[in-house]
């Protein structure tokens, strides 16, 4: 399709271009808008109608006179660079080098809205990712192909988190080709560099991407940053054959980046301001990713999500809750305990776990182990509930031993260092040797057999 090219601009409302007159303009298209001196300002078309195209400009429009500017439109939509060398660099919200070095060679150029997935072709996921984070590896266990969100609120160790599972993520396969595509959104300069610096000192930059959008960026950038990393991933996996972890923080930076846009754009506001397209806008990121049958890559993605006033009935999580398959719950109590990663494990689910663990793909024990961990800790969870109300004297012998299982479960299986990686085996020890706690009679949850092989002696 050939490129057009009009005189003037109507009118500039920030990051936004108003065309009258436009014709044979797609949504999604890229546009050049060319100011006098000739410097080129890249934007992609956001609505389109019969005698009118608005343009969103990826950077500012400081300074521009509406009536001396030039459009030229390309025709097509916008396309990213991809290329395996993306590993161990660090680029901006666009994918541009912010490392100092020059851009690699594209070995490929493909549109950033990705291309759509056959829903027919997708291959159930069924394979772990072991993080070495015993509350995600033990009891809500990420499966290769799945989306599972880390919820989270202001003051919560989230990015560290993030950036724990990012060194320390691998798959159960030692040969298995696996990255990372790391997209900080709308984070402050010193959140980047402690990223950057983090990844780097450790050593795992190399199998790492990482997009930095930095929040004095335009609001744009924002909104395309996501999909920029998602075109590198499903360059690496369905075509490189390799598994992708996608780590997206902060989702929450990403949709008010939607709302000021659509407040520019006068849409008609919905829940908190927010516009009506927000659940299909977070649906185009979240559904890249999964299996495709007959290729081995596969795309796993761990969106990150502050919740406003810690309310997950925020448009931001509760949508999200729709779309994905499960979360994990950072827990403000065990924060103010000083427990490390605050993960509230009775909160936190992951739907695709239990056709991902077991016997033949990570241990035998595993099901009917998380199941014991999750049912004594809610039981622990009650007994101090009435412990606060009777006193602890008052206890029974087995109530003070929920009380003793549930410091040690907290204290030693949800709490580990922030440079410490646990295989999947010494996780599920942990498990059972905190469940040493409790009388055999109160393991309902797991087999004889299983009390035979595990259970802690003495």
């Amino acid at each position: 399709m050939a490129m057009q090219e009009y005189l003037g601009v109507d009118r500039l409302d920030g990051p936004l271009a108003f065309i009258e007159g436009a014709s044979d303009v797609a949504y999604n298209e890229v546009g050049e808008v060319i100011a006098p001196d000739g410097s080129v300002r890249l934007g992609q078309v956001l609505e389109v109608s019969e005698d009118r195209a608005v343009v969103q400009l990826l950077g500012k429009s400081d300074g521009l006179r509406p009536a001396d500017l030039r459009v030229r439109f390309h025709g097509h939509p916008m396309r990213v660079p991809v290329a395996r060398e993306m590993l161990g660099r660090v680029f901006d919200g666009l994918g541009n080098p912010r490392d100092g070095l020059p851009a690699p060679i594209a070995e490929d150029r493909v549109p950033v809205q990705g291309s759509p997935l056959n829903p027919d072709a997708r291959d159930y996921p069924r394979d772990t990712i072991v993080t070495g984070v015993s509350t995600i590896d033990g009891m809500n266990t990420l499966v290769r192909g799945q989306k599972l969100p880390i919820f989270s609120g202001s003051g919560l160790p989230h990015d560290q988190l993030a950036a724990q599972i990012a060194r320390q993520a691998q798959v159960a396969e030692d040969e298995a080709a696996f990255a990372i595509v790391f997209a900080a959104l709308g984070v402050s300069h010193d959140v980047a560099t402690d990223f950057q610096r983090t990844l780097t000192e450790r050593g795992s930059i190399n199998r790492v991407a990482l997009f930095l959008n930095l929040a004095d960026d335009p609001a744009i950038e924002r909104t395309i940053t996501p999909h920029v990393a998602l075109s590198l991933a499903e360059f690496l996996a369905f075509e490189q054959e390799m598994h992708v972890l996608v780590i997206l923080t902060d989702m929450t930076n990403y949709g008010e980046a939607v709302r000021e846009l659509s407040m520019r754009r006068e849409e008609v506001p919905t829940r908190k301001g927010f516009p009506g397209h927000l659940y299909s806008d977070l649906a185009s990121i979240y559904e890249r990713c999964g299996r495709v049958d007959g290729r081995s890559g596969s795309i796993t993605q761990m969106p990150v999500l502050t919740m406003p006033n810690d309310d997950i009935t925020h448009p931001i999580p509760d949508l999200t809750g729709y779309i994905t398959e499960g979360q994990i719950v950072l827990s403000r109590d065990l924060h103010q305990k000083a427990i490390y990663p605050p993960i509230g494990v009775l909160d936190s689910l992951s739907r695709l776990m239990k056709d991902a663990i077991g016997e033949g793909k990570t241990r035998e024990d595993h099901p009917e182990l998380a199941d014991q961990l999750y049912a004594a800790y809610a039981n622990a969870q009650d007994v101090r509930g009435l412990a606060e109300i009777i006193g602890e004297e008052q206890l029974s012998s087995t109530d003070q031993q929920y009380l003793a299982f549930g410091d040690a479960f907290e204290q030693a299986f949800v709490a580990q260092g922030q440079e410490e990686r646990r295989t999947m085996d010494q996780t599920l020890q942990l498990g059972w040797k905190t469940l040493g706690h409790l009388q055999t009679a109160e393991l309902t949850r797991v087999s004889e057999q299983a009390i035979e092989e595990h259970y802690p002696d003495g």
